[in-house]
């Protein structure tokens, strides 16, 4: 006897839907409170069976999969985005029942756009590298307020705000008392903000010393300890992607497409998978790169315009300025102004040149 079903995972409520392939039988209903007492004793009706459920990746489906597994039974994690572009374009009613139907009918189907599950012990990773980025959003954004305050009432600017320094110009500043709360307030708060990351930090670094995929990822250039216990815990077991596209479009990466009759729009990054696993590549590929240069003089140094012009003259090879002709390509001395070039013939030779 096998059970297939559908979990619609709310925070007050699970809708259920399904089926005993063997009878035929159909059930359906909610479980209130979403809780797992009460799907532990939800599931226990099913014990001594062979039980299939299906739950989409959304907030909630941790503790689901968890109670399946315990029960003896497997937890079918689908992707939402495919799960719902599976429906079809035609307008339906969407109930919480119709989800719970479309999820069991896909499960049976054999055509539910399955995710992977991350392992206990990856998904704990995950949730350490999104709480630490969430707090120095945080602390980035009482910087911030900072600022403004001190904008708000005429104060010039000055950054490194958070050193012994930028503390004691803080406290001489003239701001009026609830400024000044505030601005006490936000101090505190980024102070408070720095212990915990520093908690944080501690726990991740660790992780980084000892899981191997974190070791072979630091030794790639640019890759510290933090980017790459954030990319080892984003991407998950890398063996599931069959090509290197695959993980691009993991990563949100890649170009979008829009093509239709020739026609052919702009495309974009599709921004679609982990922000913080972009993050991570971003500040990999920041590291990794060279080092800003200096914007280069319109002049070389200590030479003027008219001694450029002259040295172009007699044909010496110098390093010419921004915006100006190659000196190695000058034109013959005495040769007369550049003819502007003719717009409309090159459209017609290229037209000419395509075929068209």
């Amino acid at each position: 006897m096998a059970i297939v079903g559908g979990l619609d995972i709310h925070r007050r409520q699970i809708t259920y839907d399904w089926i005993d392939t063997t009878t035929g039988e159909t059930r359906r209903g909610q479980l209130s409170p979403a809780t797992r007492l009460e799907l532990r004793g939800w599931f226990a009706r099913f014990t001594g069976q062979q039980a299939d459920f299906a739950l989409e990746a959304t907030t909630g489906w941790r503790f689901v999969a968890e109670e399946l597994e315990c029960a003896g039974f497997r937890a079918h994690l689908a992707e939402p985005a495919d799960t719902r572009a599976l429906r079809g374009p035609k307008r339906r009613a969407k109930t919480d029942r119709t989800d719970a139907r479309h999820l069991r009918e896909l499960l049976r189907a054999g055509t539910l756009p399955e995710s992977w599950m991350p392992p206990a012990h990856i998904a704990d990773a995950r949730t350490q590298v999104r709480l630490r980025r969430a707090l120095v959003g945080e602390r980035t954004g009482w910087y911030q307020r900072i600022h403004a305050i001190l904008f708000h009432h005429g104060l010039p600017e000055r950054s490194q705000l958070l050193t012994a320094d930028g503390r004691a110009w803080l406290a001489r500043a003239e701001l009026p008392a609830v400024a000044r709360q505030a601005v006490e307030l936000a101090l505190r708060m980024i102070d408070h903000l720095e212990v915990e990351l520093d908690t944080l930090d501690a726990q991740l670094a660790g992780i980084a010393r000892v899981q191997p995929g974190c070791q072979a990822l630091q030794r790639r250039y640019g890759i510290g300890w933090l980017t790459a216990v954030a990319i080892w815990a984003e991407f998950g077991d890398v063996r599931r992607f069959a090509n290197s596209r695959q993980a691009v479009r993991f990563t949100g990466l890649d170009i979008t497409i829009s093509e239709s009759d020739g026609k052919r729009a702009r495309g974009h990054l599709a921004r679609q998978g982990s922000p913080v696993l972009r993050w991570a590549l971003h500040e990999a590929a920041m590291c990794a790169g060279p080092p800003p240069h200096p914007r280069p003089p319109l002049l070389p140094p200590g030479q003027t315009a008219a001694g450029w012009q002259a040295g172009r003259a007699v044909g010496r090879p110098q390093a010419g300025p921004r915006g100006l002709p190659h000196p190695t390509r000058a034109r013959r001395p005495g040769a007369g102004p550049r003819r502007p070039p003719n717009r409309r013939l090159n459209r017609i030779g290229h037209r000419a040149h395509l075929g068209a």
